[in-house]
């Protein structure tokens, strides 16, 4: 059965697998599942309530919620009579849900809890479009009650409405956080999507229809919901964490073999893997850090010599099989994305036989432009895979990458003047992100184009790798190179208070508090240390004069990163205007 609309998943995975649990989520401690029937059966349901309550194809409905399974049924229901779903963060504000919701003229609006539900009627009071919720709650319709609505509906006129949607009709918009001004809604079409679904079909190595996947990144972001396709499509049963914090826990209780993650994540669970080493005392303290050291120094695909692989198999049976249970004991494949994963990391985790397979692409990619094959062979530490089937990718003069292929979007929703900035005629979209080809199709992304910089000495200073590779010192929980048009490159540090609080104990240095903690002499020499000792990797114009030391820590909420846990520059130059230009004061 060839799938050319995604909601063909559905009867594909029936026909396939027919699987006991295609979905799951957790509610009052006990792993509520659907299989692959009864997502069939409440997909059909909420269609016909759509068209019962008059949406019609090509109308808009905006889906807020974090992960659970109610969010597939919606997008899959929608998608079954040709309307466009229209996903947003939840994090975002209400003035930001009134400006999507007028700029896509949704209709309907579906939220998943409280607080949601008030931003949403909030950011709705200036038009006509119903509410429903997939929690109970007082004065806000429920959407069962809602699906109930399609229980009179006819069944052979849903199907008559599934014939007339085509593989190049627009199944979403996706409004782009974005690092600076306005989202922009991206539009994606069935054909898109389908496309990624075949072209990494052969790259993920877990055994179709049998594995199961933990999902814990926003569903409202393409990565993740691309992946919930590709998840349906081999089979394997999605299981929704809790919240982003009973990850590790869920993980515990799921035991997935594969599960998508970004960057930041997995720098978290390093980081407290080793602030448990530095818990640890006398031999167990040694063998860990032993066994650490042999991890940094791994390389995949290169047989560093038996005495190596005798250590290193040692360090797996006594040290890192206890890294494999923390994450369930059965992982075989991590997929990271969104931004760039330290090498170092790759290298620990492939090591202690937890494969980190590197993906590269854009919300306008649908996503995928790249992927890694997930074996010694094939892996490249450092570079984002290779080019996927059926897409084109050429390096400009300026090093920017250029991308044509059928994963590449119509265009921007009602801008046309900003599709033409990064669309040609001829379809190669321009990524905005520099990179190289090495062996002729593996992709290593160096830096966003529009972040370079230059000094007022007239060099240029790339920051995305320079801020990588001062992440890896413990201390260092987020930074930013500054220095456009000033004649050093300097730097505003988060701490890490985690690895802070971990390096005073190894000291017996007392800790009192993070404030406090952070004028103390002796912690800024240890700043000064790090910065110090990683400033050597780059060129002298590149190396890092000066910095400051911030006692808030970036987040979402407060605007400094994106859902994606990216840096919004813009953001943090304008919140931080007084502290840069102490940097360059005196």
């Amino acid at each position: 059965m060839q799938i050319t609309r995604l909601f063909d998943l559905i009867n594909y995975q029936i026909a396939t697998y027919d699987k006991e649990v295609a979905l799951a989520n957790k509610i009052d401690g006990q792993w509520k599942t659907y299989s692959s029937r009864d997502l069939k059966s409440i997909v059909d349901n909420l269609s016909l309530a759509f068209l019962q309550t008059g949406i019609k194809k090509d109308d808009k409905v905006a889906i807020i919620s974090n992960n659970r399974p109610e969010w597939n049924f919606i997008d899959l229901a929608l998608q079954q009579i040709g309307a466009i779903s229209v996903p947003m963060y939840p994090t975002i504000s209400s003035e930001d849900y009134n400006y999507i919701f007028h700029h896509a003229e949704v209709k309907k609006i579906f939220v998943g809890d409280r607080e949601i539900f008030e931003k949403a009627k909030e950011g709705s009071k200036d038009m006509d479009a119903g509410i429903v919720s997939f929690d109970k709650i007082e004065g806000c319709d429920y959407w069962e009650d809602f699906m109930a609505l399609g229980e009179s509906g006819d069944l052979s006129d849903l199907e008559n409405k599934k014939e007339a949607v085509k593989t190049n009709d627009l199944f979403t918009i996706i409004y782009t956080s974005g690092t600076t001004g306005r989202p922009k809604g991206v539009m994606l079409t069935h054909g898109n999507v389908i496309h990624n679904l075949y072209a990494i079909q052969d790259i993920l190595i877990v055994p179709k229809g049998e594995a199961k996947a933990l999902s814990f990144l926003p569903l409202c972001h393409i990565y993740e919901r691309a992946g919930s396709f590709a998840f349906l499509f081999m089979g394997i049963s999605i299981y929704y964490a809790e919240s982003m914090e009973t990850i590790g826990e869920n993980l515990k209780e799921v035991q997935p073999h594969v599960f998508n993650t970004v960057p930041r994540l997995l720098e978290k669970v390093y980081d407290k893997i080793v602030s448990k080493g530095y818990e640890l005392s006398g031999i167990k303290k040694s063998l860990f850090f032993w066994a650490l050291n042999l991890g940094l120094k791994y390389e995949p695909n290169k047989n560093q010599g038996s005495w190596y692989n005798f250590q290193l198999k040692l360090a797996n049976k006594i040290i890192f099989s206890k890294w494999r249970e923390a994450l369930g004991g059965n992982v075989m494949q991590i997929n990271s994305g969104a931004s760039a994963l330290q090498p170092r990391l790759a290298r620990v985790f492939w090591s202690a036989g937890i494969p980190v397979c590197e993906g590269y692409g854009l919300t306008e990619t649908s996503p995928v432009i790249s992927a890694s094959i997930c074996n010694l062979k094939d892996i490249r530490i450092g570079m984002v895979g290779r080019i996927v089937k059926d897409v084109e990718v050429k390096i400009a003069p300026d090093g920017e990458i250029i991308v044509r292929g059928p994963n590449v979007m119509q265009g921007y929703y009602k801008q046309p003047d900003l599709t033409a900035e990064v669309l040609e005629p001829d379809g190669w979209f321009h990524t905005g992100d520099i990179g190289e080809l090495h062996e002729g199709n593996y992709l290593k992304i160096t830096d966003r184009k529009k972040e370079m910089f230059k000094t007022s000495g007239g060099k240029y200073i790339a920051p995305q790798p320079m801020e990588n590779k001062f992440k890896e010192s413990p201390v260092i929980e987020q930074i930013i190179v500054v220095g456009e048009n000033k004649n050093y490159p300097a730097a505003l540090i988060v701490p890490s208070i985690l690895g802070l609080q971990d390096w005073c104990k190894h000291k017996d240095i007392p800790y009192t508090n993070d404030k406090e903690m952070l004028q103390k002499p002796e912690i800024l020499d240890k700043f000064q240390k790090e910065i110090d000792n990683l400033n050597k990797y780059f060129g002298k114009w590149e190396q890092i004069k000066r910095f400051k030391v911030l006692s808030a820590q970036w987040s979402v909420d407060t605007g400094e990163l994106t859902p994606t846990m990216k840096l919004k520059r813009k953001v943090i130059h304008e919140k931080f205007a007084k502290e840069i230009e102490e940097l360059y004061s005196s």
